[in-house]
């Protein structure tokens, strides 16, 4: 009975929601999977890409490109883009062309990379269990099973690099061994210098080709959003001030045009919970609070412990109201939550390492200031919110004894 009730209640609450008028044509627009029929200001490298991979048209083995650019330059929409009119020119000219996309964040070893393209191209290969021989000459046999070119698109190339670099050079030299079909690759990275970690060779041949994407400004992004922002929301849903508030927010982190689109989709989704008929600058300003505090809970989150124990001893200070620490500072409250939680407590040097590693990730101010005759120093700021990052961090079993964590406190602190 009860549960026919709750039911019954549910009926009703998702009818009154349903019953509300949508804000919304396609929301999808404006996520990241998204690939438009058009890209706004990258014709230039749309080009480059298209004037090198124009040869698989022909039959030809494309040379293997490289792209690179910070997060939200529309590398990955351009790839698709352009892989994408490949396939169909292709079909017109009775050419055997397949683009095969790879998030290497999620496909991130050997292994899975190779079964994900052998299943890709019919093959039942299993996920795990097979030597790695025998997935790469089942990914050959399939692909060579008829004549065609086939472009490997690695998103994210660096995050597989990090577990080693032999799949790049295995593929690179995959060629070698067919007879009728012929592959190339294109790696997209966020990471200017991920290839320092390459081998000679697997680095000559897979920046044959390299295209850089540079940030957009904020007019550039301003046109990014006006055009999706036409497919996304209703007709008059929008005020004037919206889409140059996200433009600016993005702007400022460095042209990233994928921030702009979450935060024009949030500032709506918000107004749509209001059950507002209007997408106002207000919704605009709590989407960049929200977004910001989705990002840190997910970059805490991914830390790894020694990290989150660096980052906690900065919080507890600024919980007893020390906000510029040096890093000797942090180090001696660090070394205090080591003791208490049994883990290992690692140099002061490296501690001051993981200190500039949570600097580049936003979450720490770390800053190089004078001490007259007693040197330099690094200070260090909170840059995040404290009490949704603390939380984050006594989420984890390891880091849950210190929640209530007292430090001692030996050294002249900057109040």
């Amino acid at each position: 009975m009860v549960i026919k009730m709750q039911n019954k209640a549910l009926d009703g609450l998702f009818q009154e929601l349903l019953a509300t008028e949508p804000i919304f044509n396609n929301k999808e627009v404006l996520r990241p999977t998204y690939t438009p029929d058009t890209l706004v200001h990258r014709d230039e490298q749309i080009n480059s890409l298209a004037t090198i991979l124009v040869s698989a048209l022909r039959g030809d083995t494309p040379s293997n490109i490289l792209i690179y650019g910070k997060t939200g330059t529309g590398k990955t929409a351009a790839s698709r883009h352009v892989g994408r009119e490949l396939e169909r020119i292709g079909e017109q000219l009775n050419v055997q062309c397949s683009v095969v996309y790879v998030n290497c964040e999620v496909i991130d070893t050997q292994y899975r990379l190779l079964a994900n393209l052998a299943r890709q191209f019919g093959e039942d290969v299993p996920m795990t269990g097979w030597p790695t021989d025998q997935v790469f000459a089942k990914f050959k046999e399939a692909v060579d099973s008829k004549k065609q070119v086939i472009i490997i698109i690695l998103d994210e190339i660096d995050k597989l690099v990090k577990k080693g670099d032999d799949v790049l050079y295995n593929l690179s030299r995959a060629n070698s061994d067919l007879k009728q079909a012929k592959v190339s690759m294109i790696g997209v990275s966020n990471d200017l210098k991920f290839t320092e970690f390459l081998d000679p060779r697997v680095k000559s041949s897979l920046g044959e080709e390299e295209i850089i994407f540079p940030p957009y400004d904020a007019d550039q992004i301003s046109d990014i959003l006006v055009e999706r922002a036409e497919i996304a929301y209703k007709n008059g849903v929008l005020e004037e001030t919206v889409i140059p508030l996200c433009a600016a927010f993005a702007a400022q982190e460095h042209g990233d045009a994928r921030r702009a689109l979450d935060l024009l989709r949030v500032a709506g989704e918000l107004a749509e919970r209001e059950k507002k008929s209007r997408v106002q600058e207000e919704h605009v300003r709590r989407a960049q609070d929200k977004i910001e505090v989705d990002r840190v809970i997910e970059v805490v989150k991914t830390l790894p412990t020694q990290s989150k124990l660096a980052l906690c001893a900065v919080i507890n200070l600024r919980n007893n109201g020390y906000k510029n620490v040096t890093t000797g500072e942090v180090y001696n409250v660090y070394r205090q939550l080591c003791i208490n939680v049994d883990m290992d407590i690692l140099t002061q040097r490296r501690v001051t390492d993981l200190m500039s590693e949570l600097d580049m990730l936003g979450i720490v101010n770390a800053l190089v200031v004078s001490k007259g005759r007693y040197g330099r120093t690094k200070e260090i700021v909170l840059s995040v919110p404290v009490s949704s990052t603390q939380r984050v961090l006594f989420e984890d079993y390891r880091l849950k004894p210190l929640e209530n964590f007292k430090p001692v406190i030996t050294t002249q602190m900057h109040l």
